[in-house]
């Protein structure tokens, strides 16, 4: 993993360094830092955190967030017959983290927000530590269920905390933004390499082996929080009100059903068709919550998503450009697994080598996009992201029952996760631009719920596409199709939204 080098905000970089540590501020009179020697290393050390190594450990924490979405996709056969699960049993295994750690990521960012980042942090990440765990000794598909769920809601609150100490590790706007041209890289890299990794796991061991990695993960993250992650302002206050973020405890239950349930229903069309009690009934609660939570909303004082918040020019073109790019990787790695399995005949372990150029080239490029950015700017990486992922979709369209893997879908796998590394790093710095401090939790919490509901909404349209034809590898095609002309639609959409909004280079001049 590589720290961020240059610069994210539009302007041209000199020479990409890593940031250098910020030097410790002088200690307030009657602080703890001026009572004994033990207490002012302590507020060196939350005043001048190794920037690296924090960096490093935050973003091994976000990448096995969500390498633990994908951990059971590829041993879900075998898991279901251990337990002798039906197939709707087995979509509410897949969904049990997925469902609470999209729905709780609004209130998780505005808990972040409310308490500092590192309390909330090891909060999170002690319970998804604790329950991955246990998910390794589940007897039964109730205690698997609900050990995953528990994982999910440890994730919704340690994934904005991980962004609202990021922040306070690089204060300095532009410092942060080259760290998050890095950071938006990391997401999509710890699902393919979930994907990658449980195919070969599974194949030699049991499933229950993979739980070990968001356990020692865990460890680590609460081992080095103490030590090297700052603690952050005493209390996160809105300068425009001189308050602490109120909790809408109203709106938090009402944004966090509408996104799980409707998001249920869009994960159980899968398995049901969309004409079904079982897609439609949860499909319609969650649009009603949901359309409930923006009407409070608008009504409350202090409300969990501030009106308007995600419709800044350039933030909106960030959450648009996750989501289609967490979609996109979702709808790949989904066909591309189903495809060489059934209809090539493929071994789970040789199904999960032939990811191995996906996952090298994510890395590759996302080593590069950080630097990319900060010479040609957020907008134009993102851009650039969207017509290079577009084409490696439109390269699958010519897929057929007799493709070869070299020739017919290595080089789309080539060139999408090279878009896809682009985009997540552009649209990480368009999201969290011009955020003040008091905002960052909620920051996090938007951009990691547009990131978990693309393969959720996007995979589900998508599928639904490929459902309109009578033969399967069709239906791939058409699939494929239609997310590249979407991706096309999306880089048209946000070169104009960009030339309306303020150029990038006040976005600099006023902070990220």
């Amino acid at each position: 993993m590589s720290s961020p080098s240059s610069s994210a905000t539009g302007q041209v970089a000199t020479k990409p360094t890593s940031p250098p540590p910020t030097p410790p501020p002088a200690p307030a009179k009657g602080t703890a830092a001026a009572t004994g020697p033990g207490a002012g290393r302590n507020a060196e050390r939350d005043a001048a955190p190794r920037t690296g190594p924090v960096f490093a450990i935050l973003a091994v924490v976000q990448a096995t967030l969500i390498f633990t979405i994908t951990l059971i996709s590829v041993p879900l056969p075998d898991i279901g017959r251990e337990f002798g699960l039906s197939s709707a049993q087995l979509v509410l295994v897949n969904a049990a983290y997925g469902l609470p750690y999209s729905g709780l990521l609004l209130f998780g960012g505005r808990l972040a927000d409310r308490y500092r980042g590192r309390p909330m942090f090891v909060a999170g990440l002690a319970l998804f530590g604790l329950a991955s765990a246990t998910a390794a000794l589940a007897a039964g598909f109730e205690g698997l269920v609900a050990v995953r769920f528990a994982q999910g809601v440890g994730a919704a609150l340690a994934a904005p905390a991980a962004l609202a100490v990021l922040r306070a590790v690089f204060p300095e706007p532009a410092r942060f933004g080259r760290a998050m041209a890095t950071w938006g890289g990391v997401s999509v890299l710890g699902a393919s390499v979930g994907t990658l990794t449980s195919g070969a796991v599974t194949t030699w061991v049991s499933w229950r082996w993979m739980f070990a990695v968001p356990v020692l993960v865990s460890l680590l993250g609460l081992a080095a929080a103490r030590r090297l992650l700052p603690a952050g302002p005493a209390v996160a206050v809105d300068t425009s009100s001189d308050r602490r973020p109120g909790l809408d405890p109203v709106g938090a239950v009402l944004a966090t059903l509408g996104i799980s349930i409707g998001s249920y229903g869009l994960i159980a069309s899968g398995d049901y068709g969309w004409g079904t009690a079982a897609v439609l009934v949860p499909l319609a609660v969650g649009v009603v919550l949901l359309g409930a939570f923006f009407a409070v909303e608008r009504r409350v004082r202090r409300p969990l998503l501030p009106p308007g918040f995600a419709l800044e020019p350039r933030r909106l073109v960030g959450l648009v450009g996750i989501l289609l790019a967490a979609a996109a990787s979702g709808l790949v790695t989904f066909l591309v697994s189903l495809y060489l399995q059934q209809q090539r005949d493929w071994s789970t372990l040789a199904t999960a080598g032939a990811f191995v150029p996906y996952t090298v080239v994510l890395l590759l490029t996302n080593r590069a996009a950080g630097p990319l950015v900060g010479r040609f700017g957020a907008v134009k990486v993102t851009v650039a992201g969207l017509v290079t992922g577009a084409v490696g979709l439109a390269l699958l369209v010519g897929i057929t029952p007799d493709s070869s893997f070299v020739l017919g879908l290595l080089p789309g796998m080539i060139l999408l996760p090279a878009g896809t590394s682009f985009i997540f790093s552009g649209t990480a710095v368009l999201t969290t631009t011009n955020v003040p401090p008091h905002q960052v939790g909620l920051a996090g919490g938007v951009m990691n719920t547009a990131m978990e509901l693309g393969p959720t909404v996007g995979l589900a349209a998508l599928m639904a596409v490929a459902a309109t034809q009578p033969d399967v590898v069709t239906g791939y095609a058409c699939a494929f199709g239609a997310a590249a002309l979407i991706y096309l639609v999306a880089a048209a959409a946000a070169t104009l939204a960009a030339r309306r909004a303020p150029s990038e280079s006040d976005g600099a001049a006023h902070g990220c």
